[in-house]
């Protein structure tokens, strides 16, 4: 599903990916291991076109990710990303925040939207927290948001960038609980960590 094929990426003349060769196939759950500043995110961020890689070639589905192409955005819909830091708008509810991309980025009808919301929303554990905004969330209900935000793009895979670091350790459960839910279901994920 997601391939990378002699992935080189530099910032200046620091190299940080430097001929990356993987394969993460349609279902599968890998995890990126390794020490901060080592490239990790950055290879999440290539795959999603928001950062360009110098040479090689990464590709999903068989389709070559160029961030500067066309088709940039119709991979973004396939391809969905959850932020170390969240990234939620804070002046929108839960709910409003899981709606935002289905009914604007896709155009999808807002009534589908909002029922399909509402059940991701329920499978994070987040049902009776629907309408509340991201400051009245803990760090773990609000990346469960990010997670059923994702999921409401229903992508192809979803690309996690170390979705615990930010959080207590009491919270950490909570992700690494849907997470495993999302692999049981066969959902395609890369992890870094």
């Amino acid at each position: 599903m997601i391939r990378f094929e002699n992935v080189h990426k530099s910032f200046g003349k620091h190299e940080v990916l430097k001929g990356i060769d993987a394969e993460v196939d349609k279902g599968q759950v890998v995890c990126l291991i390794g020490a901060s500043g080592s490239g990790k995110s950055t290879l999440l961020r290539c795959v999603n076109g928001l950062e360009d890689y110098q040479s090689g070639r990464i590709s999903i589905e068989g389709e070559t990710i160029d961030a500067h192409a066309a088709s940039i955005h119709a991979i973004r819909t396939r391809v969905a990303m959850v932020f170390q830091r969240f990234n939620l708008f804070p002046h929108m509810t839960a709910l409003q925040n899981v709606m935002e991309g289905p009914v604007h980025v896709l155009g999808e009808d807002r009534d589908e939207v909002r029922a399909r919301a509402e059940e991701h929303l329920r499978r994070v554990g987040l049902a009776e927290k629907m309408d509340f905004y991201p400051s009245a969330l803990s760090g773990g209900q609000q990346q469960r948001v990010a997670i059923a935000r994702a999921l409401a793009m229903r992508p192809d895979a979803i690309l996690l960038d170390e979705p615990t670091s930010a959080l207590d350790p009491e919270m950490v459960g909570e992700v690494l609980s849907v997470l495993r839910d999302l692999a049981q279901e066969h959902m395609t994920m890369l992890i870094v960590t």
